[in-house]
């Protein structure tokens, strides 16, 4: 694993944790920043997870070759 592997790992974990914050946030019912600005924190860290994730597995592949 290389340190650039290991900053997009970092960064997936980081959207995740705000993802699943997000869903918990939403399901109290009453959001402290609101469910407007809550739900769009959701819908722009699942992707975004999926994404570093992948990139840092794929920068991983490519250091082991």
């Amino acid at each position: 694993m290389t340190p650039k592997s290991g900053v997009f790992l970092l960064g997936s974990c980081i959207t995740a944790i705000a993802a699943v914050g997000s869903v918990f946030e939403l399901s109290s019912g009453s959001p402290e920043l609101g469910s407007q600005i809550t739900s769009s924190i959701l819908m722009a860290t699942i992707p975004l997870t999926v994404l570093l994730f992948w990139a840092a597995v794929r920068d991983t592949k490519s250091s082991m070759k």
